[in-house]
This record gives structure tokens, sequence and C-alpha cells, in this order.
């Protein structure tokens, strides 16, 4: 019983701290959505994916998202036909660099300066790695995905292959985690975001309608996306309670004493405890006695790129296959940079 009631407290606990941020990522999204205009922002981002990925990391420092908060965004931006290096960029960086976690990194380790500096250095070096990286998928659709790929820009490059969603499949569906979400045409049904009526109604808004028409749908949009995320959010927090309570830290912190196995323990406590990067470093403080700074780095770069909740997010926009890319580049990229920490260090 009081396992259970432990696992509830840290549900309960996630979500608490993360819906405030999954909202603010669904309102930047909605905003992107009906009040960016689509040319000016692609005709603003670099054409050369490296340095687009470079772009894509930079901006998320105005964008203050954790990681619940950037994956609507970063949908966002692919659906606006953003380059993948930017997106990934984006979505990899934008829970670390920004100013409210930059902030509250430098109150926990003020008296370890080094740590504030390398830990912005190192996710923005292996965000604008992996961004790059992914550039090299020229369609992007087949890491996608069958909800995004339909509501995506068709480029010239695109040809129609498996991965392509059978119309005749639109209604065989789960209804559960549909991307774009519905809103509420005028007879009060609820109208699919990807159909082509409403995606012209869309287009004439942010054209030619006036603001309350656009505040209106940005309502409709923002209520709907959130509640689909949210969704998402709650599965989960779930997932990551259960797996807290159900595997003793004590054994976790039993490998920490060597600078290999540090590394790896704390990379596994930062992808399980699922906390939000506004509050990790507070996390990662109580273990500043007993391990190295090394593991630290690693929990404070790779706990915000990659954890339970994060992933379960990013299934509303990526398949498995994806994902595990994500997860096997951003695991050896930063092991590799904070074995170079401990091992300098030592």
């Amino acid at each position: 019983m009081n396992q259970l009631n432990n696992a509830f407290t840290i549900f309960l606990s996630l979500l608490v701290e993360a819906m405030p941020f999954l909202l603010l990522g669904v309102l930047l999204s909605s905003l992107l959505l009906f009040f960016v205009d689509e040319r000016k922002l692609l005709a603003a981002m670099p054409r050369n994916p490296l340095l687009a990925s470079i772009f894509g990391s930079c901006i998320g420092f105005l964008f203050p998202v954790c990681e619940c908060g950037n994956v609507p965004v970063a949908r966002r931006l692919l659906l606006q036909g953003a380059p993948a290096s930017m997106a990934v960029g984006f979505l990899l960086a934008a829970p670390t660099i920004n100013p409210v976690v930059i902030w509250s990194t430098w109150v926990a380790f003020r008296d370890q300066p080094e740590i504030v500096v390398l830990r912005v250095l190192f996710s923005f070096s292996i965000a604008v790695v992996i961004g790059w990286v992914f550039s090299f998928q020229k369609d992007l659709r087949p890491l996608l995905q069958q909800r995004m790929t339909r509501l995506m820009p068709q480029s010239h490059s695109s040809k129609p292959r498996d991965w392509v969603a059978d119309p005749n499949q639109k209604e065989k569906e789960s209804i559960l985690l549909q991307s774009g979400s519905f809103l509420l045409g005028q007879s009060g049904a609820p109208l699919r975001l990807d159909s082509d009526t409403v995606q012209k109604s869309v287009a004439a808004t942010k054209l030619t309608k006036p603001v309350s028409d656009k505040l209106r749908l940005f309502l409709d949009n923002t209520v709907q996306e959130f509640l689909e995320l949210g969704g998402v959010l709650v599965l989960g927090s779930a997932i990551a309670a259960v797996i807290q309570v159900g595997i003793p830290r004590d054994i976790i912190l039993s490998l920490g004493q060597g600078p290999v196995t540090s590394i790896l323990a704390m990379m596994l406590l930062g992808a399980v405890v699922s906390i939000c990067s506004t509050v990790d470093a507070f996390f990662a403080l109580a273990f500043a006695s007993t391990f190295t700074s090394g593991s630290l780095l690693a929990f404070l770069v790779f706990g915000p790129m990659i954890d339970i909740k994060a992933i379960g997010l990013m299934l509303s926009v990526f398949k498995w296959r994806a994902i595990l890319y994500l997860f096997a580049l951003a695991a050896q990229l930063t092991f590799l940079l904070t074995l170079f920490v401990n091992l300098k260090i030592s």
C-alpha cells in the first residue's frame, strides 16, 4: 500500500510539474499555426542543413519550454515545412537552452559554474549534431507517424511510398492521439484539422479574417491539442511513477562509484525519474557529494532530451524507429562527452 501511495504521489507531482509547460508549448504551437506567416518563417531559415540545425537549437533560447512543451512546438515547425535538422535541433536543445533552465542550474550549482557552462555547451552540441545527422534523411516522412505525413506540406522531392496513409484507412484509425486534433464547425460538429476544408479555412483566416476569428481558432486548437498531448503525458507520467517505485534507487546508486558506471547510472536515473528540466538541477544537486561531475552532467544533459515522459509525447510525432535513433545518438554523445570530463578531472 505504501508503494502504491508513493507511486500515486510521484505521478501527481510529475503532472503538476509538467502540465504548465505543456500548456505553454501548446500555446506557442497554436501561435505558430495561426499568427505566423510560414513563408516568412521559412525564408528566414538557413538552407544549409548544419546552419539550420544550429538555428533550430538557438531559437530554443526564445521558447522557455521544457521537454513537455517542446514537442508540440517542434511538431508545428515540421507541419509548417521547417527542415528536419531545424526541428530536431529545437526538439533536443529547447529543454536546456533556455533562460529559465540556465538560471535554475546556476542557482543550484553556483559553487560549480563549470557545470552550468558545460551543460549548455554539451546540450547545444549534441542537438546540433543530431539535427545535422537527421538532415541526411532527405524525406522525413518514413520516420513520422502517418497522421503527421497527411498534415505536412508536399515537397517536390517527395514521392508516394508505402508510408503514405491510405485514405480508406482514416476511418479505421483510433481517434486517440490524432495529430492536429479537431475544431468545431459552424454546425457544432467536429472537423478534422487535416481535412482540406479546414486547411483552407485556416489559411484564409490568417490572410483575411479579423482578429476575433483568429483568436477563436487559436483557442480551439489550443484546447484540443492540449487534450491530445495531455493524454500522452498522463500515460508517460504513470509509467515513470511505476518504474521509480518498482526499481529501488539503491540499485542505481550502487553503480555510481567509477567514472564509467556513474555516468551510466545517472543517465538511467535521468531517463527514469522524468523530472522537468526547469528543476532537475536541484535534484542532481543531491548527488553532488557522491557522484562525479561527469555523471551529474550526464543526468542534466541526457534526461531533458530522452525520458519516459518525453518519449510518450514524441510518439505523437515520430515512429519508434526514429525515437530509437534519437535515443541511441543522444546516449552515445552524452556518454563520450561526460566520460571525457570524468577522465580529465581524475
